[in-house]
């Protein structure tokens, strides 16, 4: 462990151990930004400086609304070493949910990426009357400063360093909650320093080794991904969506924070590679990759690396590595022809990657063990700092969530009695350790709904502990839904929005670890048959007697009209992201009941007992 009481701690250390090695690059704005470790100190400090020139007190709140670049970090860690507590949001957001934030978080100062969201939350200055307002990149007018003239008050102002304990609220960052309404979770530096200190287990840095920084950092799970890296002395580069894959080649990481879809994009790029290849090679190719994936299996058995089964006999751990080492020789043959192509395709350094957010695919997983590069898959939430467990370079357990970090405990426990299950059972996750949250802002009955009085943390996921303590996550006893992209989405309004629909009796979203949102939909018997008979036809529903000339449930004519209702109504709400648009969908002819056990006595939907029922429809929904 670390003397470190808070984070800016870390900066004047680092700047004395590598003063001269670069910590952050920004080649693709314009003009490019390289910083070296001991300028980012002197730069944090210097924003700290012009804070308190302003007049920023210890513990009062600055909204950072901004994206991800060198003087985010900058002004996050400024803020932070003056002694206040910075509110963070993307530049991107909703102007409304800014609003909301900007208000519940009672903040007095304001930081935006660009003079362009200025102008965008022009309508709420006046109710917000911030006593300072700053533009990281851009020039400032009148009452508003620039990234620079916050740097000139700096250097009119001596620092006066602010007591900061481990304990000392560092950061707010608003989730959303069942409501709608976003919760403010209130983290310590002890919290975030937690995740410093012990995410050695998932990576490996070496000092000078070079990431790249494509995760938002005001979400929790890139926000400690970076500050962990940049303590080890690596060379962050900053690559945006456009120009990843070009990053991975001139750059060639050591390391790479992601969440699963940018996995999965990778692998769809080396799949249509194969898929360009003439028949005979791509035959040979697949042929290759099945006997690969029988090797990893037979390796994964002899090592105790494989969660199914879970306890294998020496006998079935003997008969791995007979397999692994018979098919050792053509793995070869296809790492030579197949695999150094895709190790390629990510620069050829990668040491290791991480992927969170969301959960990694079992194909997924197994095409980067075939490749012979290291994905090890995290989990947590923004209330736990976010890591609770990870996959450790030790023990890189494939399709499990891994083993607890440094600090912190898993308990399984019946979702009904809360009574403590044994090793593999099924239920409900808690959680425990020094990075859970100190609460949720202004609001003690959230809170207490979550963390109980022991100091166990409700995670709302379902999951099971191998013997040797790896969870295994099986799905959400809560409502929210995480794609693969990590975007979490609260089903409720959309849904609601939905039930305006006069074809739509009942809906419930899925997309849990998918690119995309998708629903299942019991459609409103009488209107829709009063629609086909206006069309000129009846309509077969599936109790129904066939009928000459009649419709089935699902015509082309009817998915068509399932199909605009949901664009409309899913649309038709204030601040709609992209990402909460409904893609594929499917009708169901049973309706939710309380007698067929998916309806709770209050006439709620049991969303795990229809995503049980329905799971092969739902996994072909998306495939």
């Amino acid at each position: 462990m670390s003397s470190w009481s808070a984070l800016p701690a870390l900066w004047p250390e680092l700047a004395q151990r590598f003063p001269t090695r670069i910590a952050l690059e920004e080649p693709h704005r314009q003009p490019p930004v390289q910083l070296t470790y001991a300028e980012l100190a002197q730069a944090i400090q210097g924003f700290a400086q012009g804070l308190q020139a302003l007049g920023l007190q210890p513990g009062e709140r600055v909204a950072l609304f901004a994206d991800n670049s060198s003087r985010w970090l900058i002004a996050d860690q400024g803020i932070m070493q003056s002694g206040g507590v910075d509110v963070v949001r993307g530049a991107q957001a909703p102007p409304e949910e800014l609003d909301f934030i900007y208000r519940h978080s009672e903040s007095s100062f304001l930081v935006v990426d660009t003079p362009d969201l200025l102008k965008r939350l022009a309508p709420y200055l006046e109710t917000w009357q911030p006593r300072t307002v700053i533009v990281l990149w851009g020039e400032g007018t009148g009452s508003t400063l620039s990234f620079s003239q916050v740097m000139q008050q700096g250097e009119r102002q001596e620092f006066k360093p602010p007591h900061l304990a481990s304990e000392s609220l560092a950061t707010l960052l608003y989730t959303s909650g069942t409501t709608g309404k976003p919760k403010g979770v209130m983290l310590s530096h002890g919290n975030l320093l937690h995740q410093v200190e012990n995410l050695y287990v998932v990576f490996t840095p070496q000092p000078g080794n070079i990431a790249l920084s494509l995760l938002p950092t005001w979400h929790s799970y890139g926000r400690a991904g970076e500050y962990f890296l940049l303590s080890r002395g690596i060379h962050q580069i900053y690559s945006t969506l456009r120009y990843f894959k070009q990053d991975l080649t001139q750059y060639q990481p050591h390391h790479i924070v992601g969440v699963p879809r940018m996995w999965e994009s990778i692998y769809e790029g080396v799949e249509r590679e194969f898929r360009q290849q003439t028949p005979g090679k791509q035959k040979l190719i697949w042929g290759l990759i099945g006997l690969s994936k029988r090797y990893i299996t037979g390796k994964r058995l002899w090592q105790g690396l494989a969660l199914e089964p879970v306890q294998p006999s020496w006998a079935q751990r003997l008969g791995g590595g007979l397999t692994a080492l018979a098919l050792w020789p053509l793995h070869q043959v296809a790492d030579r022809i197949v695999y150094k192509k895709v190790r390629q395709a990510v620069g050829g350094r990668l040491k290791e990657g991480a992927s969170g957010g969301g959960a990694l695919a079992r194909y997924l997983d197994d095409f980067y063990e075939l490749a012979g590069l290291t994905i090890l898959v995290g989990y947590g939430l923004t209330e736990t700092s976010p890591v609770l467990t990870a996959r450790w370079v030790t023990r890189n357990l494939r399709y499990s969530a891994g083993l607890p970090i440094p600090g912190t405990e898993i308990k399984i426990v019946d979702p009904e009695t809360r009574q403590p299950l044994p090793v593999t059972r099924k239920g409900l996750v808690l959680a425990r350790g020094p990075q859970l949250m100190k609460g949720y802002y202004r609001n003690p009955e959230a809170t207490a709904k979550v963390v109980d009085d022991q100091g166990w943390f409700d995670t709302g996921d379902l999951g099971w502990v191998t013997p040797q303590g790896d969870l295994v996550l099986t799905g959400r006893a809560k409502d929210t839904i995480v794609l693969s992209s990590g975007e979490n989405i609260e089903p409720q309004p959309i849904e609601d929005a939905c039930l305006q629909s006069p074809y739509i009796s009942q809906i419930v979203l899925v997309g849990q670890d998918a690119r995309q949102l998708g629903c299942l939909i019991v459609p409103n018997e009488i209107t829709l048959k009063a629609w086909a008979q206006a069309q000129g036809h009846s309509l077969i529903l599936p109790q129904d007697e066939p009928a000459p000339g009649a419709w089935t449930l699902a015509t082309p004519e009817v998915l068509e009209l399932y199909r605009r209702e949901l664009k409309t109504h899913s649309q038709d709400r204030p601040s709609v992201r992209p990402f909460e648009q409904i893609g594929p969908f499917r009708l169901i002819a049973e309706p939710f009941t309380i007698d067929n056990g998916l309806m709770t006595q209050t006439l709620k939907i049991k969303r795990n007992q229809v995503m049980e029922r329905y799971q092969d429809l739902i996994r072909e929904m998306f495939v």
